[in-house]
């Protein structure tokens, strides 16, 4: 194939892909929009062997010949099929999967795409570590933030693209493989179980996640919105101790965020290793074994963690650099438990991460942290702050209203944080630009 000229007989460079989120410019892809997926795996834990296939229903934005989806080089594609036809081809190249369609498609046309793929995953290497598949001593885990979904299957990965799910797992017998939403069933055949889990929710990819190990399940008492553990038999005693009091956190962050936003409930896993830092995933909550040692010491990330499931997990920012509405609501909710459980108070929290903040380099911007910080923990705080500041000037009444407003307003949709600082407007009597301005869209850490 020869490159294209230009008017003055010269070759044009190739043309750059469009980028969708500077945060991750390899992620995400343009032309369609995805509304399930639908994953059939089968995965051998000794072997760290996954093969199966994706099925994807999705429809066109634009007129497409040519489209892609994300997937690790990890994995090799044997097949593809488009609305039950093999494409002309497919190709990988740094870490897409490019479909070449013989017909071009009209926009609003629906896309039924098939891929089976298969390899010995591993995660994907980020500024941020390594995230998606890993392998555990004795078992498997998923941490999906921010780009690691294309660790385990094909899919469009970026957190605006959130569709429903149906996950079937076949793995060995011993083992139990967790993913999101309902249960549907397990199956016992020939020395392995298949589990098939269905959630309704649209998720982000990045929220999609499996969990396979050696686990007991436990279902928490005194709650109304179903709540349980898996975890090793052997930490059962420490999580008694240390997880005891979800169920009061659930009944707050119901009182002050609204409604559970998933059907299915809440699941917490906790790992056999240890892990530096628990992750979210849609209606379930990953923990490692340091962080159930039956101290108590991490009630405030099992706060954190749960508060995500309205906060990223249901509200979820549309690009990365609005996290903080996500991680700054999660630590202000800690904040809140923290009061209400007999701790800290807010206002004890807030002056403590604010002069902590003013002796912190004040070079980070909050709406607009950069890729390198945006999980910088100055983001964590001072985005609880912000909502701290929001608090003083609405009064507690209007503020708590806001925050159910925005739960429910935007539950399972995607949002910017104009969407926020507009609605916040409603709830307001006076102009709230000058609280923006210090908190959102300047660098030094303003007084309280």
């Amino acid at each position: 194939m020869t490159k294209a000229k230009n008017s003055n007989g010269k070759r044009r460079a190739p043309a750059t892909p469009p980028v969708i989120d500077p945060y991750l410019p390899g992620s995400g892809n343009f032309g369609y929009r995805v509304s399930r997926y639908e994953l059939d795996l089968e995965y051998k834990v000794a072997a760290n062997r996954l093969a199966g296939s994706a099925t994807i229903t999705a429809a066109t934005l634009a007129a497409l010949r040519t489209f892609s989806l994300d997937l690790s080089d990890a994995l090799t594609v044997s097949k593809v099929t488009v609305n039950g036809r093999r494409p002309r081809g497919f190709s990988r190249s740094k870490g897409k999967l490019d479909i070449t369609l013989g017909d071009v498609l009209p926009a609003g046309a629906a896309l039924h795409i098939a891929v089976r793929y298969g390899g010995n995953p591993r995660p994907i290497r980020t500024p941020w570590g390594e995230v998606g598949f890993e392998e555990l001593t004795n078992g498997v885990l998923v941490a999906g933030q921010p780009n690691g979904a294309t660790s385990w299957f094909p899919c469009d990965d970026h957190p605006s693209s959130k569709a429903s799910y149906r996950i079937q797992v076949s793995t060995d017998s011993p083992y139990r493989a967790i993913a999101n939403g309902e249960l549907l069933s397990r199956r016992v055949r020939a020395g392995m179980t298949t589990w098939t889990y269905e959630l309704p929710e649209p998720t982000s990819t990045y929220l999609a996640t499996l969990q396979i190990g050696d686990y007991s399940v436990h279902h928490l008492p005194k709650s109304d919105v179903p709540m349980q553990a898996a975890l090793p038999e052997r930490l059962k005693s420490n999580f008694d101790h240390d997880f005891a009091k979800q169920p009061q956190m659930m009944k707050l962050f119901e009182k002050l965020f609204g409604p559970y936003p998933l059907a299915g409930g809440y699941t917490v896993v906790v790992t056999d290793d240890e892990l530096e830092i628990p992750l979210e995933a849609q209606g379930i909550s990953i923990f490692g074994a340091n962080h159930c040692d039956g101290t108590g010491s991490s009630e405030r990330l099992i706060a954190h963690e749960l508060a995500h499931q309205w906060f990223g997990n249901s509200v979820t920012a549309r690009r990365w650099r609005d996290i903080w509405l996500h991680e700054g609501f999660a630590c202000y909710a800690e904040w809140l438990w923290s009061e209400a459980a007999g701790g800290r108070s807010t206002e004890q929290w807030a002056r403590h991460y604010h002069d902590r903040l003013r002796n912190s380099p004040q070079d980070l911007l909050l709406a607009d942290p950069g890729p390198k910080d945006m999980f910088d923990d100055r983001v964590y705080k001072r985005g609880a702050l912000t909502l701290h500041a929001l608090r003083a000037a609405l009064g507690d009444k209007k503020f708590f209203e806001l925050l159910r407003d925005w739960a429910a307003r935007y539950r399972h949709a995607t949002v910017v944080t104009d969407d926020f600082t507009g609605l916040a407007a409603q709830y307001a009597e006076v102009s709230l630009r000058p609280l923006w301005q210090a908190w959102l869209y300047s660098t030094a850490v303003p007084e309280l």
